[in-house]
């Protein structure tokens, strides 16, 4: 508990959260460029010569004038591996994408005291706004579509 009162306290970088939020947007734009108006599904697939690595789900769940609610997850994933799934806010007005709920998490908090019965880090939602951003780098870079051959 001494350590605990020794650690200096998590400060949230604002800039550096927004910087992120503002990134995620436009390659949520880049990959769902009709969010907005249709309730779709994305599916981009990630592989590597014929074996497929992963499929990254982008689901639109609600649609407002402002705001639009998507689901990002993770599908055939490793079967030791935990499934990714990411609830993302994103805000048209603000031109902002934020995660707002990871996992069984639905509603996270800025900062997190540490340590918490969760786990959660002290900066979990900067985190996994990273990583959303990394993800969603990644399909841009190297995804294809992941179409049924028929």
């Amino acid at each position: 508990m001494v350590v605990n009162l020794l650690r200096e306290r998590y400060r949230v970088d604002l800039v550096e959260l927004q910087a992120a939020c503002e990134a995620n947007y436009v390659r949520l734009m880049r990959l769902l460029p009709n969010m907005r108006t249709d309730h779709q599904v994305r599916r981009v697939a990630l592989s590597q010569g014929d074996h497929l690595l992963g499929i990254l789900s982008l689901e639109v769940l609600e649609a407002c004038p402002y705001t639009t609610t998507l689901r990002a997850r993770q599908e055939h994933s490793l079967p030791w591996l935990p499934v990714p799934q990411l609830e993302v806010r994103v805000y048209h007005d603000a031109r902002m994408a934020e995660v707002v709920g990871a996992e069984n998490a639905r509603r996270l908090h800025i900062r997190y005291p540490y340590p918490n019965a969760a786990m959660h880090q002290p900066d979990e939602k900067s985190q996994l706004n990273l990583f959303l951003g990394e993800w969603l780098s990644h399909c841009l870079a190297c995804g294809h579509e992941a179409l049924p051959v028929q």
